[in-house]
């Protein structure tokens, strides 16, 4: 079955989170009581020991992994407790779609490929709970799954399960909106730009 943009019009009038949810939740909305700590990649950790809180930019990448039947993988993180698309922090060097792959295997136990890259945004900056302040640009692939089995896979997800478009658990609109451009059938890459005069500004 081929998954269709249709399928997502049922969810987006029960939306339960503005559009950075997912990636960029304030601080102030989580406390170390409510949320579970999540693991820090060593060359973050190696930068945190110099910069300490202050802001850091780092590249991450999302996948949007669809099955043969149109399903979309998702995963309840453990550190807010909303449902997400599997990704995270690019490692030095790494390829984008390796990350993205590696990603999707360590938190949910599914094998897939990278079939192509569908949107390249930022994320609004945040603080976590420990007070890191991290913006993050965001590569987002669309995928196919391949093998394994959805299965929490490690401590950043609660829950991990296969979820039909028109049917799923409350998801934030920036999610939606990848799953809109996954399931669109464009290959083109969705990106912002904010028009000549703001970035040229009188230099054109």
């Amino acid at each position: 079955m081929v998954p269709s943009i249709r399928d997502l019009a049922p969810i987006r009038d029960r939306l339960s989170a503005p559009a950075a949810v997912i990636i960029a939740t304030p601080a102030a909305r989580l406390t170390s009581d409510s949320v579970a700590a999540m693991p820090i990649p060593d060359f973050v950790a190696h930068l945190r020991a110099h910069v300490g809180h202050d802001l850091l930019w780092l590249s991450s990448a999302t996948a949007v992994v669809l099955d043969e039947a149109g399903r979309v993988l998702l995963g309840r993180r453990s550190d807010t407790g909303t449902w997400a698309l599997p990704g995270g922090i690019i490692d030095p060097a790494e390829q984008p779609a390796d990350a993205a792959i590696r990603e999707v295997y360590e938190e949910t136990g599914v094998v897939a490929v990278p079939e192509h890259l569908i949107a390249v945004t930022v994320a609004r900056p945040f603080a976590y709970p420990n007070g890191d302040k991290v913006h993050y640009l965001d590569l987002v692939f669309r995928c196919r799954a391949v093998g394994g089995e959805a299965r929490v896979n490690d401590a950043e997800s609660v829950e991990v399960g296969w979820h039909p478009l028109g049917s799923l658990p409350a998801v934030s609109e920036r999610t939606v909106s990848f799953l809109s451009q996954a399931t669109s059938g464009s290959v083109a890459t969705a990106f912002a730009f904010s028009g000549l005069a703001a970035v040229l500004g009188d230099r054109w």
